[in-house]
């Protein structure tokens, strides 16, 4: 996400409507890259840029494991997915689609383990 201002309505919106494509998309299975055949990938968050020419999708494979080699194949297979994206939403110029993985899970569950500390903890009884 963008440090400074909020996103706008439009670009909330924008970025909710290439999430519910790529959800789709995602769950049908209509990926042609093998390394994507069979996975089930979980699309957090759809960012897109101030001017609607970038979106960045946060995506999760289910049970995390070669996440990143799941990342490296949906970037290389984006020009596709934008095209099937397209296909699905009406918007009057397609945003180039960069995918990353989420840490949004990684981040929660370091905060968890801190408060569960006995230093953190102790501090949290009284």
């Amino acid at each position: 996400m963008r440090q400074g201002k909020p996103p706008s309505q439009r670009q909330l919106r924008v970025g909710e409507l290439i999430r519910h494509a790529l959800a789709e998309l995602f769950s049908r299975g209509d990926l042609r890259d093998p390394e994507l055949l069979d996975t089930t990938i979980t699309v957090v968050e759809v960012s897109a840029g101030p001017d609607l020419k970038t979106a960045t999708a946060f995506v999760m494979p289910l049970g995390g494991g070669d996440a990143h080699e799941i990342v490296a194949a949906l970037n290389k297979s984006k020009k596709f997915i934008r095209g099937q994206i397209g296909r699905r939403i009406t918007l009057k110029f397609m945003p180039d689609i960069r995918f990353e993985l989420d840490r949004s899970f990684d981040y929660s569950q370091k905060i968890d383990s801190l408060l569960t500390t006995p230093h953190v903890s102790q501090d949290l009884k009284d």
